[in-house]
């Protein structure tokens, strides 16, 4: 069975808002006072959307790869860096899985 086509504009809006969302995330993660409307329903919302959006890139293979490193070439950015890191990985990983100290460091020793 053929592959489905990739639609490069799609999977780039997949990956602006993964990045997008997973900043959004770790940000309510780190100061949970600032967003008191960020309650457990919808920072799980949150997670929901990002793990779509990062599948999204999956499904589109090592087109969603590239597109992903473009964005971060093109924006250098935290979230960014995020999106290619966990394509990078040998299968999806649960969001809620990681260890979020260890991806603040990844992050910051790369200079993000």
């Amino acid at each position: 069975m053929p592959r489905a086509p990739v639609l490069p504009k799609i999977v780039r809006q997949h990956a602006e808002m993964a990045a997008f969302l997973w900043t959004v995330y770790d940000r309510h993660l780190l100061h949970p006072d600032e967003n008191p409307d960020m309650d457990a329903e919808r920072l799980a919302r949150l997670v929901e959307r990002l793990e779509a959006h990062l599948d999204g890139l999956w499904v589109a293979g090592p087109d969603g790869k590239r597109i992903a490193q473009e964005r971060f070439a093109e924006y250098p950015e935290a979230g960014e860096l995020f999106v290619v890191r966990m394509l990078e990985a040998k299968r999806p990983i649960p969001v809620r899985e990681l260890d979020l100290e260890t991806v603040r460091e990844y992050l910051g020793a790369n200079g993000v």
